[in-house]
């Protein structure tokens, strides 16, 4: 499987064909000389990228290798306490952060590679567009 890649401190990208669907990546960005935690989320043609970070106790989201989802495959879960968050939006819909969202990361697609862009935004919802597929 392909690695994502980061030229420098700036974007880190990967080929779209990396990413399941629906699925996710992990990736790991430095920048400023501080390591960030992301997650890179496919539903269909839909792509967004994450904080990896519960807003509860601001643990990994993740309990192995870019294992985000429910066995579902419909919401993201906190590998800690449970709670679900939305796909599209990152809003989580029930646990102990109920009515919070994860922190959206830009992303775009374009020619058949991911780009994912830090710093992340400072709004946590709503703050970056998502990102559908041609």
């Amino acid at each position: 499987m392909t690695e994502p890649k980061q030229q420098g401190r700036g974007p880190t990208t990967f080929p779209l064909s990396a990413l399941r669907d629906p699925g996710c990546k992990e990736v790991v960005i430095d920048s400023a000389g501080e390591r960030s935690g992301i997650f890179v989320v496919r539903q269909g043609d839909l792509i967004r990228a994450y904080v990896n970070s519960c807003p509860h106790q601001r643990v990994p989201l993740n309990w192995k290798p870019d294992t985000f989802l429910t066995p579902e495959l419909d919401a993201i879960q906190c590998s800690l306490h449970r709670a679900l968050f939305r796909i599209e939006d990152g809003f989580c819909t029930a646990g102990p952060c109920a009515g919070r969202s994860l922190t959206a990361v830009a992303v775009r697609v374009e020619a058949g590679i991911v780009t994912v862009d830090f710093p992340a935004p400072a709004a946590t919802s709503g703050g970056v567009s998502p990102v559908g597929l041609p």
